[in-house]
């Protein structure tokens, strides 16, 4: 899509959907942390609509959510993390790290993973397919999602080193955590692509369920 016909921006949703997920309560600080970085990145999806992306600047985006530029960058370090950073890493690592340590890993992630997704899917969807198809249509939002703090591979990356409990990760660790977060990135793109049309859950569930077959569906 070009920067004529920008993406609609969602309607607002729930203050505080992450709590809805099965991760610690937040403190009263972490709720008012969480509420500015919502309002922040509400505006900035709003501007997007009526703007393009590539037209909306840091000071415009601050300006609309009623902070100062200073307060913008302590809570995304550049625009494109507006788009590509979320509150739910935590959730998710908490989730795997509740499996049984015994339990083979790609099980582990296909069965907490698909759970929480259908949980941000009720809670979150517009939100969600907006910022999915921003990186669909967006090439420096592509590029950047690849980058290792944006990547999914990360987060299994962690859950895996705190089960064994090492420091360093192992090459069958990173073959491992960059297998599942390949497949994680083109299940959500997918879900994007289509519009939202097919199931999230479903398709990353597909996803590894691929990975866990062998690949036998070639």
């Amino acid at each position: 899509m070009s920067a004529a016909q920008p993406t609609a921006a969602p309607p607002a949703g729930p203050d505080d959907p992450v709590q809805a997920m099965p991760a610690a309560p937040l403190s009263l600080r972490e709720r008012k942390k969480l509420k500015t970085r919502r309002a922040i990145r509400r505006e900035a999806y709003r501007l997007f609509a009526e703007l393009g992306y590539e037209n909306t600047t840091v000071d415009r985006i601050a300006d609309a959510a009623e902070v100062s530029q200073s307060t913008f960058f302590r809570y995304f370090a550049t625009k494109e993390d507006v788009v590509l950073t979320d509150e739910y890493d935590p959730a998710m690592i908490a989730a795997l790290l509740a499996r049984p340590t015994d339990e083979p890993f790609l099980r582990s992630c296909r069965e907490a993973l698909t759970g929480l997704i259908r949980t941000l899917v009720r809670d979150e969807r517009e939100e969600l397919l907006v910022r999915m198809r921003l990186v669909t249509e967006v090439p420096a939002l592509r590029a950047r999602m690849r980058d290792s703090a944006n990547d999914p591979q990360q987060l299994y990356l962690t859950v895996l080193m705190r089960r064994a409990g090492v420091q360093e990760p192992t090459f069958a660790m990173r073959i491992t955590a960059a297998s599942l977060g390949a497949a994680t990135t083109e299940a959500v793109l997918r879900w994007a692509e289509s519009g939202g049309t097919e199931d999230m859950a479903e398709l990353v569930d597909r996803a590894f369920a691929i990975m866990e077959s062998g690949f036998t569906e070639l």
